[in-house]
């Protein structure tokens, strides 16, 4: 796992080289995100289904299902009593920020480092419920939007039809051709490089007001809940309910993930605190560098 967080930190360090040398710009880092997330990611999750889908296996993914959309409700509850004192244009940034984190580029990646692509399957069906309240609760924070764009945008959104495609493929009888899927392992195995490269270029966006923009009592405040409490919440209530170690894990680090960088782009495109949200983008991935190797280790017990 030690060498797994270097080589991470290493990604992340290159990423953040590039953009300071202009090698990666502002136009090539929005493209490389629509790679990721149109391309990439979704042959990554599609791959993590190539096993045998057993009836053992199919409870578990129930069970994730669940414990995602569950986590989801926590989220929302916490929203009405955690951000009570922050002024109201920060409020709707971290209350986003509570309920989308960073599970896709982050999360798969670490998740697969350590249980492999069974933990890469888990987080996969993970997205499922984010994805859902995302574009739902976590859009109406900053906009009212129709049901029907909320329905067209879930529908379309290439990560879930990734999921579904993946339990299909799992249930064939058959093998698809073996240039097909030596493909998409290809493609979906530059996920955690390029994921890494475009965080350790999101975090150039902010330029630290000297110590004052890192040690921000509101993102600090978040952090800790976001990245610890949060966590060690859900881990508390899954050993007490005796769940499987795996899940357990994957649900706990899904939980402990940073703020996603949508945060930041909705807060711009809709007049929100989209200073404040890259801020708080900034400081929940540095210090999720810190914490994310100790809560691995923990679920690992």
């Amino acid at each position: 796992m030690i060498q797994t967080q270097l080589e991470m930190l290493l990604l992340i360090a290159l990423g953040f080289g590039l953009t300071k040398k202009r090698l990666l710009t502002d136009v090539s880092r929005g493209e490389l995100t629509n790679l990721v997330i149109y391309v990439v990611l979704p042959c990554n999750i599609f791959a993590s289904f190539k096993i045998d889908m057993t009836r053992e296996l199919l409870t578990s993914c129930a069970g994730i299902l669940v414990i995602g959309f569950a986590a989801q409700a926590l989220y929302i509850v916490l929203n009405r009593v955690l951000y009570i004192k922050t002024s109201p244009a920060r409020r709707v940034v971290m209350q986003y920020a509570t309920i989308c984190n960073n599970s896709g580029f982050l999360g798969l990646p670490v998740m697969e480092a350590v249980f492999g692509d069974i933990g890469l399957l888990y987080g996969a069906v993970m997205l499922i419920p984010i994805r859902i309240f995302m574009w739902t609760a976590g859009l109406s924070l900053f906009t009212v939007t129709n049901t029907r764009e909320k329905i067209k945008t879930l529908a379309t959104h290439p990560c879930i039809w990734a999921v579904f495609l993946g339990f299909g493929y799992s249930l064939l009888p058959f093998e698809l051709p073996g240039f097909f899927m030596r493909t998409v392992d290809a493609v979906g195995g530059c996920t955690t490089a390029l994921s890494m490269l475009i965080v350790g270029a999101i975090l150039t966006d902010v330029k630290l007001e000297r110590a004052r923009g890192a040690l921000d009592r509101d993102c600090l405040y978040y952090s800790a809940l976001r990245l610890i409490a949060i966590p060690g919440l859900i881990f508390a209530v899954l050993r007490l309910l005796g769940t499987d170690g795996v899940i357990t894990g994957v649900a706990v680090l899904s939980a402990a993930m940073p703020a996603a960088t949508t945060t930041a782009m909705l807060a711009r495109k809709y007049g929100g605190d989209s200073p404040f949200a890259a801020r708080l983008i900034m400081v929940s991935t540095l210090l999720s560098l810190v914490t994310l190797p100790l809560v691995s280790e923990i679920c690992l017990i």
